[in-house]
C-alpha cells in the first residue's frame, strides 16, 4: 500500500483533532499525519507537542493572525513527504479500511472523495449518510462507530462522481494547477473554486461509498465555538467570509457555485460581460459590480472604493469605469439605474445560462436591459491554472 500524508489543518478544534489523529493512526500502514496548527489557544500545541510519534509533523502558524484553510492547506500539501496527499478535515474520523478504498481508485489525474456519514446537523442529500454517532466529540463512541461501518450496506461497491472533503490526489496533480487561490482566503468557497478547476482541467472524480468518514460539520470556522458560533449556529466570522467569498466567486467565475445532485461541479461559460448604468445608486453599483468584467457608472466610484476594495485581492480600479471610458468587452449590456428591477437583477445573475444556450451576435432587449453581443467567446479554461506562488517556512 502507498502512503498518504493525511493534510489537517486546525484552529481551536483539539477534542475533534484527537479523535482524527486517532482513527487515522488506526488505519496503520505507516501514513504520514501533517497537523497545520492555525494559531491555536485551546491547548493543540501543546498536545502536539507532547506526541512523540515519528509520523506527524506539525506546521505552527505563530499568528497573530490566523491564516484560515486556504494558506494552511496549501503550505502542508508542499510540505507533504508522500506522493499522495488528502485533504482531511479536524471534525473528521476516519472509518476502518478507508484508505484502502481510497487508494484501491487513485490513479493520476483522479480525485478521489470518501463518502461523508454525518448527524443531522445539515439537510440530508444523496452524497452523504445521514447517522448520528454523536454531535460533539465528547458523544463519540468510536468502536460503535467502528462496528456501524463494518455491517453489510446497500452502497457497498458503489461509486458515484461527486467531490468535497476529505478528497485524495497525487500531489503533482494538485500542484499542477497552482493549489488554491488566495482570492478565497480565508475560506469559504474555496472549495467550489478549486473543484471546478479540477473538473475543467479534466480530472476525473470518483466518490467511494466503501470509503467511510465521520463528519462533525462545519466546527472549522462556522460552527467553532472559539470564533463566536456554536454547534448548528453561524459564527459571525463565517458570516463575513461566506458573504465576502461569494462575491469573489462570482467576479471570478460569473455565476453561483453550481454542481449536480452528487456535488460535481456545473462550470458554465465565462464571458467578457461590461455592464453600463446610467442614473446608477450606490447600491445599485455594489450589487452589479461583481457580475461583470467591468461597470461604467456615473456612480461615486471612490466611495465604493473604501467600502469593497479590502474585501477582495483584485483591483477594483481595473473593474469600475468612468460611464464616459472607452468600452472594449465582448459584450455590453445597458441599464438605466432609474427603471431597473428585480427582474431585470434576475436576468443579470443568469447571463451566463442564457448566452449559453440562446446568444447569438447582435443587440436585443431582455426586459428593461439592452444587450449587444460582439463576442462570445468565453475564458473559464484560462481560471484553471492559480499562477501565484505560494512559499512555507520549513
Amino acid at each position: 500500500m502507498e502512503n498518504i500524508t493525511f493534510v489537517i489543518p486546525s484552529r481551536n478544534n483539539l477534542e475533534f483533532l484527537k479523535l482524527a489523529y486517532e482513527s487515522i493512526k488506526a488505519l496503520g500502514n505507516g501514513h504520514e499525519i501533517l497537523v497545520l496548527d492555525d494559531f491555536s489557544s485551546d491547548g493543540t500545541t501543546e498536545w502536539l507537542k507532547s506526541l512523540n510519534d515519528d509520523a506527524i509533523l506539525i506546521y505552527r502558524n505563530d499568528g497573530p493572525d490566523r491564516i484560515g484553510i486556504v494558506g494552511m492547506f496549501d503550505s502542508g500539501i508542499e510540505l507533504a513527504r508522500t506522493k499522495i496527499i488528502m485533504a482531511f478535515h479536524a471534525d473528521m474520523v476516519a472509518g476502518p479500511g478507508l484508505d484502502s478504498a481510497i487508494l484501491r481508485d487513485l490513479k493520476k489525474g483522479t480525485v478521489v472523495t470518501a463518502t461523508r456519514v454525518e448527524p443531522p446537523l445539515h439537510p440530508a442529500g444523496p452524497e452523504k449518510i445521514i447517522e448520528n454517532f454523536g454531535i460533539e466529540a465528547n458523544e463519540f463512541d468510536y468502536n460503535k462507530w467502528s462496528a456501524w461501518c463494518n455491517t453489510p450496506k446497500m452502497s457497498a461497491g458503489q461509486i458515484t462522481e461527486g467531490i468535497f472533503a476529505p478528497w485524495c490526489m497525487y500531489k503533482e496533480d494538485f500542484e499542477a494547477i497552482g493549489g488554491h487561490d488566495e482570492l478565497f482566503a480565508p475560506q469559504s468557497r474555496e472549495d467550489s473554486d478549486l473543484f471546478s478547476r479540477f473538473h475543467l482541467n479534466g480530472y476525473k472524480f470518483i466518490q467511494t461509498w466503501d470509503g467511510l468518514v465521520y463528519h462533525f460539520t462545519s466546527r472549522g470556522s462556522r460552527f467553532n465555538k472559539h470564533a463566536g458560533g456554536s454547534t448548528g449556529v453561524n459564527s459571525q466570522e463565517w458570516i463575513k467570509t461566506n458573504s465576502k467569498n461569494e462575491r469573489n466567486y462570482i467576479r471570478k467565475w460569473g455565476t453561483f457555485p453550481g454542481h449536480d445532485q452528487f456535488l460535481k461541479p456545473i462550470v458554465m461559460p465565462k464571458y467578457d460581460i461590461g455592464i453600463v448604468i446610467k442614473n446608477c445608486t450606490n447600491d445599485q453599483l455594489e450589487l452589479l459590480e461583481p457580475w461583470c468584467t467591468n461597470i461604467y457608472t456615473d456612480a461615486d466610484i471612490s466611495k465604493y472604493f473604501e467600502l469593497e476594495q479590502y474585501k477582495t485581492n483584485l483591483n477594483l480600479k481595473d473593474r469600475c469605469c468612468n460611464i464616459h471610458s472607452t468600452k472594449n468587452n465582448n459584450i455590453e449590456v445597458r441599464i438605466n439605474g432609474n427603471i431597473f428591477n428585480n427582474q431585470d437583477f434576475e436576468y443579470i445573475r443568469n447571463l451566463s445560462q442564457i448566452f449559453n444556450d440562446n446568444g447569438e451576435i447582435g443587440t436585443f432587449e431582455l426586459g428593461n436591459l439592452e444587450i449587444s453581443i460582439n463576442s462570445l467567446e468565453s475564458y473559464e479554461k484560462k481560471l484553471i491554472i492559480n499562477k501565484e506562488k505560494k512559499h512555507v517556512k520549513n
